[in-house]
């Protein structure tokens, strides 16, 4: 019920958003499991939403999406009439030769965090080889807008009409050490660098949007 909730209340807003801005052709998203559409696949065979049964009610074949269809990312760029925004690592190792990504990039990553892995192996909280945080993807979307802009006035036609979504993230910085058995009065104390790192990583965004000036 509460994902469900969770749902109609994105959907809802999402509808609100296109009621009273302009209108979006390209959208670049960042997060986890939550908005993952394939980065994960492309990176480990061993991805746990590799294997049947998910996708099969859409695509009718796994697609890297932990899902057995869409995710609401998908929901999102079919109301903007938007293409399906492709994982970032399949325009890298294909379209970005080309500078193509005219309808964005996903940045997202099954199992990714907010806060980078060396926090958490400086407290031995837990051993994931990578979980591809937030900066992670930030380092990602510089560089794919390194190849699509180089001044100030292009990087402005990249983005005027750009989306970004940030998230589901945050999440697995809880997993991760509740999995290693971490108590939960330490865990708490995760939570405001958690915040900071997501707070930050929005920040640095709304900067590329309001600058124009994206070569940082």
């Amino acid at each position: 019920m509460k994902l469900l909730f969770l749902f109609l209340m994105i959907m809802a807003s999402t509808a609100l958003v296109m009621a009273t801005c302009p209108s979006y052709s390209s959208i670049f998203s960042f997060g986890d499991s939550v908005t993952d559409t394939g980065n994960r696949k492309l990176i480990s065979s061993t991805n746990i939403c590799s294997p049947p049964p998910y996708g099969q009610t859409y695509f009718h074949h796994p697609t890297g999406r932990c899902s057995d269809g869409r995710l609401i990312i998908d929901f999102i760029a079919e109301s903007l009439g938007i293409p399906m925004v492709k994982p970032y690592l399949e325009i890298k190792n294909g379209v970005l030769k080309n500078n193509s990504a005219k309808e964005g990039a996903n940045f997202a990553v099954v199992g990714a965090t907010a806060l980078d892995d060396s926090f958490f192996k400086e407290r031995g909280a837990y051993d994931h080889p990578h979980s591809y945080s937030l900066s992670i993807q930030l380092n990602w979307f510089k560089e794919l807008l390194s190849t699509l802009c180089n001044s100030s006035e292009s990087c402005h036609e990249v983005l005027k009409n750009s989306l970004f979504l940030v998230g589901e993230i945050g999440g697995n910085d809880f997993n991760y050490p509740l999995f290693k058995r971490r108590s939960i009065e330490e865990v708490k104390e995760y939570i405001p660098h958690i915040i900071k790192s997501i707070v930050s990583s929005i920040k640095v965004r709304y900067f590329f949007f309001k600058c124009y000036y994206c070569l940082v």
